[in-house]
């Protein structure tokens, strides 16, 4: 099977040594964050004016994020985190608007390259959906 050894976004490299060094399953990984993450952005949108909500489906999506070697989301995803919990506990205001659309960005950049990667990916090689 041939795994993209560059992606837009991704440090497929590093990823891919997080994984044992089995480009198959960053692979599959990728897929499943292009899966899983589909419709975050929706989700996301409907958890702001609630704080933990709004915390919970950005860590996961940092934690998939690093996982699968997209660093710059990651980092997006980690900013706007700290600046919740930091609302949450009392130690900040509000939460600046600059952070929700940088994540927004990035994720829509990011994601939008995994999709098109996993998509491209053909059925008979196995690197594709099924």
């Amino acid at each position: 099977m041939s795994v993209p050894r560059t992606l837009d976004g991704f440090d497929v490299t590093a990823a891919v040594a997080r994984m044992l060094d089995q480009p198959a399953l960053w692979w599959q990984a990728l897929g499943l964050f292009v899966a899983h993450f589909a419709d975050w952005e929706q989700t996301w949108q409907a958890a702001i004016g609630d704080d933990g909500l709004e915390q919970k489906r950005v860590h996961a999506l940092r934690s998939a994020a690093a996982n699968v070697g997209a660093q710059a989301l990651s980092a997006a995803a980690a900013s706007l985190e700290a600046q919740l919990l930091k609302k949450r506990a009392g130690q900040a205001a509000s939460v600046p608007d600059s952070l929700r659309s940088s994540l927004l960005a990035s994720f829509r950049q990011t994601w939008r390259s995994a999709a098109e990667a996993w998509q491209a990916g053909t059925p008979e090689s196995g690197m594709g959906p099924r």
